[in-house]
């Protein structure tokens, strides 16, 4: 009787490290996922661009395909290399999130120059509908990958805990739940027209009609306003991540400045809202840095990096 008793006092102690564990990485995961929340709302904003021109019956594949190859990206590329990093050149992390947060504020630039330049309309595909298809995967899963690489990347650097296993998990966490509810967002995105005409037409309600004939109106508008949101995001996060990652190189003046005109800001606002003009001032503060970086990227790109990878690529 007394074995018994012992066994079970050995199951139950196993039983609370499991559930502190669990606990643990559900914790990790959501500190993390909401680290890298701008390069998730860019990542949501900018697929539904690689479905249109598409009949609406192969858009749900089509995100589907895209979902498999991110999983792929995040879980069988990037975790790997995240891993190794952080076990044998951690002080390689911030120089690696600098350039991914440079790259964020590059893309989102050259989407606020696209304003004053914007590209042609979608048009339908036409020609060889199932080889223009896989090139649109394959450019999005490319997209992917970079998005992955900053949302995975971030994620790293806001994790702590004590074993790489238990790393690995927390990042495998956050890859899966972040590409489950970006591609889930996204196909609820792309029908969102479809479903709305659906009621509008079939409707029994009248109720139910004047909803769907308001989806219809409202979905450009809606992703008007998303692409707006997302741009903002990936030059808020983009600034915030290049001024961190300065600090930590021993370089304070851009951080140091910001937060005194945060701090100042937030001195002068009424009670119960200091915290909250503290963050945006931060926010608006790194974004109109990384906004200025990335104007100063895409030049760079244009008339230095793409001609001498045009280069040296084989013909």
């Amino acid at each position: 009787m007394s074995g018994l008793l012992a066994l079970l006092d050995d199951v139950a102690a196993i039983a609370k490290v499991a559930a502190a564990s669990v606990d643990d990485v559900i914790g990790q995961a959501t500190k993390a996922g909401a680290k890298a929340a701008g390069a998730v709302i860019d990542d949501a904003a900018v697929t539904p661009k690689y479905m249109q021109g598409f009949a609406a019956d192969r858009e749900l594949p089509i995100v589907w395909k895209i979902a498999r190859g991110s999983i792929f990206n995040k879980l069988v590329i990037l975790l790997p290399v995240a891993l190794l990093l952080s076990a044998f050149a951690p002080w390689a992390i911030p120089p690696l999130l600098m350039i991914g947060g440079a790259y964020l504020c590059y893309e989102g630039a050259e989407k606020i120059l696209h304003i004053f330049h914007p590209e042609p309309a979608a048009v339908t595909v036409v020609g060889d509908a199932v080889l223009l298809e896989e090139q649109r995967i394959k450019g999005a899963v490319k997209t992917d990958f970079i998005l992955s690489a900053e949302i995975m990347a971030i994620s790293l650097a806001a994790i702590t805990v004590d074993t790489i296993w238990l790393e690995a998990v927390v990042l495998a966490v956050v890859g899966i739940a972040i590409t489950v509810a970006v591609y889930g967002a996204v196909a609820l995105i792309v029908k969102a027209d479809d479903v709305g005409l659906l009621m509008a037409d079939k409707g029994r309600l009248g109720l139910t009609r004047t909803l769907g004939r308001g989806i219809v109106k409202g979905m450009p508008t809606f992703l008007f306003v998303l692409t707006w949101v997302g741009t903002a995001a990936m030059l808020w996060v983009g600034g915030q991540i290049v001024v961190h990652g300065l600090g930590q190189l021993g370089f304070h003046g851009p951080e140091d400045l910001i937060r005194g005109w945060a701090v100042a800001a937030a001195s002068g606002a009424p009670a119960g809202y200091a915290g909250a003009v503290q963050w945006i001032v931060t926010a608006a503060c790194d974004g109109v840095l990384g906004l200025a970086l990335g104007l100063l990227i895409i030049p760079l790109v244009s008339h230095v990096l793409k001609p001498v990878i045009s280069a040296v690529r084989p013909a």
